[in-house]
């Protein structure tokens, strides 16, 4: 138990200053840039369905945040062609800009957050972190 509460305490302190670094400097939201960086790794876009499910978050979540993308000029939206039906948003070049320095930010922000940590600690680290992910997804079965 005493794990788990120093990882949720850790987790939870670092994307607190991560969220604040993102309002002070770019006026943007932690879950702003999640949209981007899913839609960043997609570049033909993704449905709003697909985007949901990469987020892990529900279509509502994700509808809002979008729609003010949209207003940003951050984010295309439009239909498929196999299925007019489904929406498909996208990165604009104006957003794929924003993303980007938004991006190099927080990489820096990261390493400087982190940077106690040690190469060998980060090594000796990942491997029982992946663990912990894969047991959480799998009902306790790492």
């Amino acid at each position: 138990m005493r794990v788990w509460v120093q990882l949720l305490r850790a987790t939870r302190a670092v994307e607190n200053e991560i969220r604040e670094r993102f309002r002070r400097e770019f006026d943007v939201t932690l879950p702003r840039f999640d949209v981007m960086a899913a839609l960043d790794r997609a570049e033909q876009g993704l449905t709003m369905t697909a985007l949901s499910r990469a987020l892990m978050v529900s279509n509502g979540n994700v509808t809002g945040i979008v729609e003010r993308l949209v207003t940003d000029g951050l984010v295309a939206r439009g239909t498929q062609d196999e299925d007019r039906r489904a929406i498909r948003v996208r990165l604009t070049q104006k957003g794929r800009a924003a993303f980007a320095e938004m991006a190099g930010a927080h990489e820096v922000w990261i390493n400087e957050l982190l940077t106690d940590l040690t190469n060998a600690d980060a090594e000796e680290m990942l491997p029982r972190l992946d663990r912990i992910r894969r047991a959480g997804r799998n009902g306790g079965q790492a």
